[in-house]
C-alpha cells in the first residue's frame, strides 16, 4: 500500500458542460448541462511522494464518465500514467487516483462503479499563452484558456469554494479538445474548463 502521500501541482480539466460547469458551485450535486458528464483531466505534480518513492515531476491523465451529478457516482473511470514514472510510482498513482489510498481523493473509492484500467503513456502537459495544454498520443489533445475577467483585466476565479479540487478554480474554456479510448469519441471544444492548482495528501 501507498503510506503517507502528497501531490502538489496543477490540474486542468475539460468537460460537455456549457461554461460554466456548475459543479464547482454546487459541489456535484447538480445535473451537468447536459444531463451526463464525459470530463478528462490531467495532472502535473511539481512536488510529490508516496512513502519514500518521488512523483516528483511526473504527469496523470484521468477519464471520468459520469452519468449524472458527480455527487451521486457510479462514474467510469481510466487513469493514464506516465511512461516515465517507475513501477512503484505508477502502481502510487493508481492507489491514490482510485481512491485506495485514502485522504484527499479518497472518497473517489465510493463513486467509481468501473474503473476500466490504466495505461502507461507519454504525457505533456504545457503552459501555452494565457492557458495550457495536455495531451497523449492518439487518445486527449487538449487546451484550455482562463475566461478574461472585468474589462478584459486578469482571469475569473471562483474563490473559497469546498470543491474537490481546491479551493481557488480558474474558470476556463476548451479552444481544443478530443477524447478518444475506451470507447469513447468525444469532442468536447468549446466547452467548460477548470485550472486549479492542488494539494492533496493521505491518507
Amino acid at each position: 500500500m501507498t503510506g503517507n502521500w502528497k501531490l502538489r501541482g496543477e490540474l486542468i480539466l475539460s468537460c460537455n458542460c456549457d461554461v460554466f460547469c456548475p459543479c464547482v458551485i454546487a459541489l456535484g450535486k447538480t445535473q451537468p448541462t447536459h444531463g451526463v458528464c464525459h470530463t478528462w483531466w490531467g495532472l502535473h505534480i511539481d512536488e510529490g511522494h508516496a512513502g519514500d518513492e518521488s512523483l516528483d515531476g511526473l504527469n496523470v491523465g484521468v477519464l471520468m464518465d459520469i452519468p449524472g451529478p458527480l455527487a451521486e457516482g457510479k462514474w467510469s473511470v481510466a487513469l493514464y500514467v506516465d511512461e516515465r514514472a517507475s513501477d512503484a510510482a505508477a502502481q502510487a498513482l493508481t492507489e491514490i487516483l482510485s481512491g485506495k489510498a485514502g485522504g484527499t481523493t479518497g472518497w473517489f473509492s465510493i463513486m467509481v462503479a468501473e474503473f476500466l484500467g490504466v495505461k502507461r503513456v507519454p504525457i505533456a502537459f504545457e503552459r501555452a499563452g494565457k492557458g495550457w495544454t495536455f495531451k497523449i498520443p492518439k487518445i486527449v489533445d487538449g487546451a484550455i484558456e482562463p475566461i478574461e475577467g472585468a474589462n478584459g483585466d486578469g482571469t475569473t476565479k471562483i474563490v473559497n469554494t469546498r470543491y474537490w479540487m481546491g479551493a481557488e478554480v480558474t474558470v476556463c474554456r476548451s479552444t481544443k479538445s478530443r477524447f478518444r479510448d475506451w470507447g469513447r469519441n468525444w469532442e468536447l471544444t468549446g466547452g467548460s474548463g477548470e485550472y486549479a492548482q492542488i494539494e492533496w495528501r493521505g491518507p
